[in-house]
């Protein structure tokens, strides 16, 4: 019998300057344990005088994670914070009862051919911490867990298992890690995974139960503690999921939250400019029509 309850397959979304490919949100498929949205971007190559330039817009009751495979994104927000991001680094905000944050290609790669490939995530944030303070945190690539595991290059990018923890501070019981291989190897980690679980096939081929199953997949497994596969050759897969809140939580645009009477608020807040600007930053992404 296998293991994989559902297969999600990326789906185009426009973010307002290209496509993206979307894993969740999903209508059999919420969320996977506290991960409530995944886009997957690119990979694209932007022209000289193309940019990314994603204007401040905000955010209420989740954390966001920035992972990037290629290229380079300055985050701006509402705290102060101004960092650029580049691959393997991590940016974790956390919004809390709001930020504001843009996103956008740094200066001195605007006027020249450049990549772009990564995963934008957002974490739900647990009831009692939903109306947290905001923060940010940027994490070097050098700072996260990693080591070699049955001949597969293993990275703990963000929260717990195999008895390490990422630096990046997440809210929640959850965990996102990175597998690389070189060569055809079996994988079995069911004994380090916890509640729910699901596998996203960045590069290469897996093999599980007699099918192969080829990048852009979200694999959703129907109990974590039987996680078992096979990776080909030159294979990067990501592991992503965690403890589920028994609590429903929401989304409209870029808010998150159990309380549809807290998002609203947040609706009229950002129509209204209510919230704290992006220092320097004098547009903004209006709130979408009904």
């Amino acid at each position: 019998m296998s293991n994989i309850e559902l297969i999600i397959e990326e789906r185009a979304a426009n973010i307002g300057q290209f496509l993206v490919g979307r894993l969740l949100p999903f209508l059999q498929k919420r969320a996977v344990g506290p991960f409530v949205f995944i886009d997957h971007m690119g990979p694209t190559n932007l022209e000289a005088g193309e940019n990314l330039d994603v204007a401040p817009h905000p955010h209420i009751g989740l954390s966001t994670m920035t992972y990037l495979f290629e290229g380079a994104i300055m985050h701006r927000d509402s705290l102060g914070s101004e960092v650029e991001i580049q691959p393997g680094e991590v940016n974790w905000m956390t919004a809390g009862k709001g930020v504001v944050h843009s996103e956008r290609t740094p200066d001195y790669l605007r006027k020249q051919s450049k990549p772009l490939h990564g995963l934008q995530i957002w974490v739900a944030l647990p009831k009692q911490l939903e109306d947290m303070e905001p923060s940010f945190t940027h994490v070097e690539a050098s700072d996260l867990p990693q080591w070699e595991q049955d001949g597969v290059q293993v990275k703990l990018i963000a929260g717990e298992a195999f008895g390490r923890k990422s630096p990046v501070p997440v809210h929640s019981a959850m965990y996102f890690i990175e597998l690389k291989s070189t060569q055809r190897t079996c994988i079995t980690l069911g004994a380090h995974l916890f509640g729910e679980s699901a596998l996203y096939l960045s590069q290469g081929h897996i093999y599980s139960e007699g099918h192969t199953y080829l990048p852009n997949q979200l694999l959703v497994a129907k109990d974590s503690s039987l996680c078992s596969f096979e990776m080909g050759e030159n294979s990067v897969v990501y592991l992503l999921g965690g403890e589920p809140f028994s609590e429903e939580h929401f989304i409209y645009w870029n808010f998150v939250h159990s309380d549809k009477e807290r998002i609203d608020a947040a609706k009229q807040n950002w129509k209204e400019q209510k919230f704290r600007p992006v220092l320097g930053e004098t547009d903004f992404v209006p709130l979408p029509e009904e």
